[in-house]
C-alpha cells in the first residue's frame, strides 16, 4: 500500500518539474535606444553588423552566466556588440529572448550604427566604437 506521503510527494515533484518545463521568456520590451548616426546600404558596416548580430546570437548562450562581448573581425568597419540573458533561463529560452531582442533592433532602429535593446529577460546593444555596460 502506498503511503499518503508518498503520493504528495510525488504530485509536488510532478508539479515542480511542470513548473521548470513550461518555462517562458519574458520578451516585452522595457526600451530601445538608437544611435542618431546611420549607415547606408553599400557600407561595409553592414557586413561587420550582421557578424556581430549572428554571433551574439549563436554564442552567449555557451558563454557563463549568459554575458557575451564580441567584435567583428573587419577591419574596414569594426561593430561591437553585446547581448546577455537572465541567468534563471534556459538555453532555449535565452535563445527566444535574444531573437525578440535583435527584432526589436531592427524594427526600431534600422540602419543605424548602434542600438540596444532592453527586454525583460535579455538585452543586446551594438555599436560602431568600443563599449563597456
Amino acid at each position: 500500500m502506498v503511503s499518503l506521503a508518498r503520493i504528495i510527494a510525488v504530485l509536488l515533484a510532478v508539479l515542480v518539474m511542470s513548473n521548470i518545463a513550461s518555462s517562458v521568456p519574458n520578451t516585452n520590451i522595457r526600451s530601445v535606444l538608437c544611435n542618431s548616426g546611420i549607415f547606408t546600404k553599400g557600407d561595409p558596416f553592414t557586413i561587420s553588423l550582421a557578424y556581430v548580430l549572428d554571433d551574439l546570437e549563436n554564442f552567449t548562450t555557451s558563454q557563463k552566466g549568459y554575458d557575451y562581448y564580441n567584435i567583428s573581425p573587419y577591419p574596414n568597419a569594426f561593430s561591437y556588440g553585446h547581448a546577455r540573458c537572465n541567468s534563471t533561463l534556459i538555453t532555449a529560452d535565452c535563445t527566444t529572448c535574444l531573437r525578440a531582442s535583435k527584432q526589436a533592433l531592427f524594427s526600431s532602429c534600422p540602419s543605424r550604427i548602434g542600438a540596444r535593446s532592453v527586454l525583460y529577460d535579455c538585452s543586446m546593444r551594438y555599436e560602431q566604437y568600443p563599449f563597456a555596460e
